[in-house]
C-alpha cells in the first residue's frame, strides 16, 4: 500500500510540467497538428460595416493554382441555429460589421489560399453605419441582465437624497477604449471528419463549449464531436467560447473531404474574435466630513453588436468594494454596426475599477484624506445584496501594501516631488474579483500502488493548470506528484467549465479532489480485502456539491501601489515600481500564482499607458489591427513588480480553499497608475490610455484653467 505522506504537492512551487515542451518547440498548438492531406483556408472579410452581399464571383479565385473551393452564403452548407448568431457563418447575405467573414477560400497551400482570397470579387450594397458609442445615443437601453448574470441595475437606500446631503462630493465621467486580447497564438483550428464524426484541434479555452456549439450547428449528437485543446497560446477571454474560425474549418473540411487548417490572420482576429468594449462611466461619490461614504452612484454605458447583446458589467465592482448606505448602479448598452465584444481579462471589474478607484482618489483629494485610510474606513461587511463575504482581507492588503511601499512618508500634495527633469508620484487602488466555481467532472484511476491517472477537461492556456491539478490530485491521493499522470484538453474526458473568470482551479480542482478521495477510499478498501488496486477507477461530478453551498459573497481582494515619473516636457510616463498585495485563499502553487499576478499587473500597466483599439467611425474598421499599431507593454515598459500574497483561510469555497488569481492582478492596476500620474503632475486623467499626447493635451487644459482663475503654473 502506498504510504500517505505528510507533505504533498499543494503549496509547493512546482515548475510547469509542459515547460520543456514549450521552450523546445515540441508543444503542438491547434494549427500545428500533423494530419495527412491537409488543406488550408483563408477568410475573405467584408470591406464595409453595414449592408448586403449580392453576389460573390468565385471564378478568379478558382483559377488560382491549388484552390479547391470557395465558400460563401450562396453555396455553404446550412447550419442549425445556435445560441450565438455570430457562429452561423456564411448563412446570410447580411453584413453587420466590417471584417465579417463573407467568403472562405480553401486550397492545397496557405499561399494559394491567401492568393485566392485576394482574387475573390464581392458585389454588395452598402448602407451608412452607426459605429460610435456616445453617452447620449438614442439607442441606449437598460438590459435586465449584464455579463455574468448580474442584474443590470441594483440600487439600495436613497441615492439622490444621500448624494445631495453629502458634505464632500465627486461627480466625474471616465472613459476606457476598446481593447484587444492579442494572444500570441491567433485563433486557429485543424478540423476533419472521420466516419461521420467531427474532430477538431482548436485554440479554445473551453473544449466542452466548442463541442456543444459544433454539435448544435451541424446537427450531431455531442458524442460524435471531439475537441482537443492540449496547448493553447493565450486567450485572456477571446477564446472562451466557440468562435467563427472553428465553424469555418469544420464546414470547409466537410466540403472538400479532407482535413482543413485555418489560422486566422491577425487583422481578422481583431475584427471577428472579440474585444473589450469601450465604456463611458459616470461615478458620483458623496461622503461626510469624517470621510465615510454616504452615497455611491456608478452608471456605465457600453456597446454591443447588431448580432448579439453583450453588456460589460462595469458598475458591478461598486456593489462589492465599499460599504455605503445609498447606492445606485446601472448599465446601458447600445447595439451598433460593430463587431461583437466579448470577455477580456477581468471583464467588468477591470474598466469599472479604473472609474471607481480614480473617483475614490478624487474624493480623497477633495476631502483632504489619505487615499489608503479612506478605503480602509469604508470597508464593507456585506455586498450590496446583503450577503456576508466568505472571507475579506482588503484592509489587511492595504495596510501591508502601505507598509512595504513606504506610503507613510508620502507628501500628499501633487506636483511637489522632482528628480531632475522628472516629476515623481505615487498612487494606490483597491482590487477585487469574484471567486467563481462551476460544476465539473473528473476521473481518477489506479494503475498500481504508485501510479495513478487523473483526467479533467481543463484548458491550460499558459497558466500552469495541468501542473496545479496534478498537485491537487497528489494531495487528495496522499502521494508524491510524480506518481500522478494528469490529462487535460480533450472534450472526451467529460464536461468541464471554461478556463476563464478565474474559475479554473477551483472548479476543476474540486472535481479532481472528489474523484481522487473516492479513489483513495476504494483503494484502501481493496487493500483490506487483499485485492490489488490495479484498474480501480472513480468518476466525480460536483454539480450537487455546488448546489448545496451556503449563499456567501465569494471574492478575492488586493491592493496595488504604484510609483511613476513623468516628463512634463514630453508627457512620457514611466512606471518605476508596482506592488501588489493580495488575499486569494489557499495558494496551490506559489510559482504559477505569482506568474499569473505578475502577468495581470503587467497587462494593467499596458492598459493604463498604451492599449487602445482605434475605430474609423466612417468605415467601422479597427485601424490598429496589427501589433505595430496596437501597442502593448514590452520588456522595456515593465517596471519592478513586487507581489505578496497573504495567507488566507476560507472554508466556504471548495475542498482546496483556493480562489482564482488570473484576473485579480489587473483590476486595480490602471487606476493605481492614473492616481500616481495625478500625484506627480496634478493632472487628473479620466480617459485611458495615458499617452504622452493625451497628457500634454490635458496639461494645456489644466494650464488654461489655472490661468483663467489667476493661478500660477
Amino acid at each position: 500500500m502506498t504510504e500517505v505522506r505528510e507533505r504533498t504537492g499543494v503549496g509547493a512551487a512546482e515548475p510547469r510540467l509542459e515547460a520543456r515542451e514549450k521552450v523546445t518547440g515540441q508543444a503542438l498548438y491547434a494549427a500545428d497538428r500533423p494530419v495527412p492531406g491537409a488543406a488550408y483556408a483563408w477568410p475573405v472579410p467584408a470591406a464595409f460595416a453595414r449592408g448586403r452581399v449580392n453576389t460573390v464571383d468565385t471564378g478568379p479565385a478558382l483559377a488560382v493554382d491549388g484552390v479547391l473551393s470557395v465558400l460563401w452564403h450562396g453555396n455553404a452548407p446550412r447550419l442549425e441555429r445556435s445560441g450565438d448568431p455570430h457562429l452561423r457563418v456564411l448563412q446570410t447575405p447580411e453584413v453587420t460589421y466590417r471584417g465579417q467573414i463573407v467568403a472562405l477560400v480553401v486550397a492545397t497551400t496557405p499561399e494559394s489560399a491567401r492568393e485566392g482570397a485576394e482574387a475573390v470579387v464581392i458585389d454588395a450594397r452598402t448602407a451608412p453605419a452607426d459605429t460610435v458609442l456616445r453617452a447620449d445615443h438614442a439607442g441606449l437601453y437598460e438590459p435586465e441582465l449584464v455579463n455574468g448574470g448580474y442584474p443590470g441595475r441594483l440600487d439600495k437606500g436613497d441615492f439622490d437624497t444621500g448624494f445631495g446631503a453629502a458634505e464632500v462630493r465627486v461627480d466625474a465621467t471616465y472613459h476606457t477604449p476598446a481593447e484587444h486580447h492579442v494572444a500570441m497564438e491567433p485563433h486557429a483550428t485543424t478540423a476533419f471528419w472521420e466516419h461521420g464524426r467531427l474532430v477538431v484541434y482548436d485554440a479554445t479555452q473551453s473544449s466542452t463549449a466548442v463541442r456543444d456549439s459544433l454539435a448544435t450547428l451541424f446537427e450531431l449528437p455531442p458524442q460524435l464531436v471531439r475537441v482537443h485543446n492540449e496547448h493553447v497560446g493565450g486567450g485572456f477571454g477571446s477564446k472562451g467560447a466557440a468562435k467563427p474560425n472553428v465553424v469555418l474549418a469544420a464546414m470547409a473540411a466537410r466540403v472538400v473531404g479532407r482535413p482543413v487548417k485555418l489560422a486566422m490572420p491577425r487583422a481578422a482576429v481583431f475584427a471577428t474574435e472579440g474585444y473589450r468594449t469601450p465604456t463611458i462611466q459616470r461615478v458620483r461619490l458623496g461622503a461626510d466630513r469624517r470621510g465615510r461614504l454616504v452615497a455611491l452612484g456608478h452608471e456605465s454605458c457600453s456597446q454591443s453588436s447588431r448580432l448579439v447583446e453583450y453588456t460589460e458589467q462595469a458598475a458591478v465592482v461598486s456593489r462589492v468594494l465599499y460599504g455605503v448606505p445609498n447606492l445606485a448602479t446601472g448599465h446601458r448598452v447600445v447595439r451598433l454596426d460593430v463587431p461583437p465584444p466579448t470577455w477580456m481579462r477581468a471583464p467588468g471589474d477591470c474598466p469599472g475599477a479604473f472609474a471607481l478607484e480614480s473617483a475614490m482618489d478624487e474624493l480623497a483629494a477633495a476631502g483632504n484624506w489619505d487615499p489608503v485610510r479612506l478605503r480602509i474606513d469604508n470597508d464593507a461587511v456585506t455586498d450590496a445584496e446583503g450577503r456576508p463575504f466568505s472571507s475579506r482581507h482588503l484592509v489587511e492588503c492595504l495596510l501591508r501594501g502601505a507598509e512595504r511601499f513606504g506610503w507613510a512618508g508620502r507628501d500628499p500634495r501633487p506636483g511637489t516631488r522632482r528628480e531632475g527633469r522628472w516629476l515623481l508620484g505615487s498612487g494606490v487602488a483597491a482590487t477585487t474579483f469574484p471567486a467563481i466555481t462551476m460544476p465539473s467532472t473528473a476521473t481518477a484511476r489506479a494503475i498500481s500502488d504508485d501510479d495513478f491517472e487523473v483526467a479533467v477537461n481543463a484548458a491550460d492556456i499558459g497558466t500552469g493548470a495541468r501542473t496545479v491539478l496534478r498537485q491537487i490530485a497528489a494531495d487528495a491521493l496522499g502521494v508524491d506528484p510524480g506518481c500522478v499522470d494528469i490529462s487535460v484538453g480533450d472534450s472526451a474526458i467529460g464536461p468541464a467549465p471554461v478556463a476563464g473568470g478565474s474559475m479554473g482551479t477551483s472548479s476543476w480542482g474540486w472535481a479532481v479532489t472528489k474523484a481522487c478521495r473516492q479513489l483513495r477510499e476504494r483503494i484502501d478498501g481493496a487493500h483490506q480485502g487483499h485485492v490489488p488496486p490495479e484498474g480501480v477507477a472513480t468518476d466525480a461530478d460536483t454539480t450537487a456539491d455546488l448546489a448545496a453551498r451556503p449563499d456567501y459573497a465569494r471574492h478575492a481582494f488586493g491592493a496595488q501601489f504604484c510609483a511613476v515619473r513623468v516628463d512634463p516636457a514630453t508627457g512620457e510616463v514611466r512606471v518605476d515600481r508596482l506592488l501588489g498585495v493580495f488575499a486569494a485563499g489557499r495558494i496551490i502553487n506559489p510559482l504559477t500564482a505569482r506568474s499569473q499576478l505578475l502577468g495581470a499587473m503587467t497587462m494593467g500597466v499596458s492598459m493604463a499607458l498604451m492599449e487602445q483599439s482605434v475605430m474609423d467611425r466612417r468605415s467601422g474598421d479597427f485601424v490598429t489591427s496589427d501589433l505595430s499599431a496596437y501597442h502593448v507593454a514590452v520588456n522595456a515598459d515593465v517596471p519592478r513588480i513586487d507581489v505578496e500574497v497573504l495567507e488566507e483561510e476560507d472554508p466556504h469555497l471548495n475542498p482546496m480553499g483556493s480562489k482564482g488569481v488570473g484576473e485579480l492582478g489587473i483590476v486595480g492596476t490602471a487606476a493605481a497608475v492614473a492616481n500616481a500620474v495625478h500625484h506627480a503632475t496634478g493632472i487628473r486623467m479620466r480617459s485611458l490610455p495615458i499617452t504622452p499626447a493625451a497628457l500634454l493635451y490635458a496639461s494645456r487644459g489644466a494650464y488654461s484653467a489655472r490661468a483663467s482663475t489667476g493661478g500660477t503654473t
